[in-house]
């Protein structure tokens, strides 16, 4: 059995089990979704290109497969094809009706209670996003307006916590990583835990899932109760990283720059655990933000962070950041190698730092409003062949500017690795041609190819990776 496959199996399921079948149940929602009125159940009802059944059916299959190995969309499309889900309106509330749904969702014909309150998430965001945006309550014409529809959102999933002090830290890295990546990933956990910490992470397996494990231990071992551990996903990421089993409060954003929006807003902290072009495109999403003017002074404590054999990785990781952004983008993180105490110590100093900042200045501890985030890392980025090619990856342009194309380019990637309308893309359209500077392309293709060498990026099925996209320099 490969590292890879280890670090993104459930550690107390028996690894040998055979394939379960298929289970058709009408379950009543726990969770806090009570009742739809009768056009939110039609939209969510409506098969046609335009309605929401397909995308309440992609998400609600990759919640029923929680802890799947799978990374690719279209294969548990294609291992349960019968499945359906139904959302019928009663006199006393809804029922979710499930047809063909995955067996391993239930237990002795129940339905998982963690699994039920998921689906609810499912339903209750997809409802919420697609009908203020229909209706146009949503101003997303300009910054202001796409931030408060971020805050409406979390707002409505219950993740903003107005009594609550700083405690949140957003943990970033692969769903693919080697053993002893994840078994560190739930060392840092662990101490987080131990400190009081709540866990945010994008909420699939491999380091979002490790972290969250280490501080369910940590947080039994304090006696503390109601803790917190926030997935935060995007439709066109669900279907390739199921929620892990111990997320307990699941948020779907209506696109990857919302959902990296969520994450810098309530987070007090990030920890960077190792990973390939998706963490690399959140790493430049964030320092992205720290470079520009607006947000000088902001207290965001970033720590990288892995085990002793990750140690080539970061330095790589940090050369690249240097050269294309600097060499004074190192103030804006720390690098800490194989001493899960030393993050926790540093995050917690970090965090104090931030409870400080929001009191002299006024802020919201549950959502940093002080942070700036440009119209232009807000706008949805699609990845098309044109667009990607119209990425202007130069030097001498502003570094936060610079970041965020790189952050593009790196999303694009990331689409067209695991995203299925990325995939379809690539299968009729080629690979992505990339183009920029000669250094910045070199530096770029030596990072990918390494990627590739340490098994960050693969093809599903364990199929040797054949690159998306095409490296070219311009003068």
């Amino acid at each position: 059995m490969s590292a890879n496959r280890d670090a993104r199996e459930e550690d107390f399921l028996p690894p040998a089990l055979p394939p379960l079948g298929t289970v058709s149940a009408r379950i009543s929602p726990s969770g806090g979704l009570d009742v739809l009125s009768r056009n939110e159940v039609a939209m969510l009802r409506d098969a046609s290109a335009s309605g929401l059944h397909g995308l309440l059916r992609r998400c609600a299959l990759a919640v029923l497969t929680s802890g799947s190995e799978s990374d690719d969309p279209r294969s548990t499309q294609e291992r349960y094809p019968d499945f359906d889900i139904q959302v019928l309106q009663q006199d006393r509330g809804i029922k979710l009706e499930l047809r063909n749904a995955p067996a391993q969702a239930f237990v002795d014909g129940q339905i998982i209670r963690g699994i039920n309150e998921l689906l609810v998430a499912v339903v209750r965001d997809i409802v919420y996003a697609s009908t203020k945006l229909a209706t146009g309550a949503f101003d997303l014409s300009d910054s202001v307006g796409i931030t408060h529809a971020v805050f409406e959102i979390l707002r409505n999933a219950r993740i903003l916590r107005p009594q609550s002090d700083p405690n949140l830290v957003v943990c970033w890295g692969g769903h693919s990583i080697a053993r002893a990546e994840y078994d560190y990933s739930k060392q840092v956990g662990y101490q987080l835990g131990l400190r009081g910490l709540d866990i945010c992470t994008g909420c699939g397996p491999g380091a979002m899932k490790g972290p969250m494990k280490g501080a369910t231990i940590a947080h039994a071992k304090q006696r503390r109760r109601h803790n917190r551990y926030i997935g935060i996903t995007e439709p066109g990421i669900i279907a390739a990283e199921s929620p892990n089993p111990i997320v307990n409060h699941l948020v779907i954003m209506p696109d990857i720059e919302k959902r990296l929006e969520a994450f810098v807003r309530i987070g007090h902290a990030l920890v960077i655990f190792p990973g390939g072009v998706g963490t690399t495109e959140e790493i430049f999403y964030v320092l992205g933000l720290l470079l520009h003017p607006d947000n000088a002074g902001q207290a965001l404590p970033l720590i990288l962070t892995g085990p002793r054999e990750s140690a080539g990785y970061f330095e790589q990781i940090d050369r690249f950041l240097r050269l294309v952004l600097g060499d004074a983008i190192a103030r804006h993180y720390q690098i800490i190698i194989d001493d899960a105490r030393t993050v926790a110590r540093v995050v917690g100093k970090g965090i104090d730092r931030v409870r400080e900042q929001r009191l002299d200045n006024k802020d919201a501890f549950f959502f940093n409003w002080a942070l700036h985030v440009p119209f232009d890392y807000q706008r949805p980025f699609q990845p098309t062949h044109e667009a990607m090619r119209a990425l202007d990856l130069r030097c001498g342009q502003a570094p936060h500017r610079l970041a965020a194309d790189l952050r593009r380019a790196f999303s694009g990637i990331v689409a067209g690795n695991v995203k299925e309308e990325g995939m379809r893309a690539i299968e009729t359209g080629g690979p992505y041609e990339v183009r920029g500077e000669p250094v910045i392309m070199q530096a770029f293709d030596d990072l990918l190819q390494a990627f590739v060498d340490q098994h960050r990026m693969k093809l599903p099925g364990g199929k040797s990776y054949q690159p998306c996209y095409r490296i070219r320099s311009i003068g």
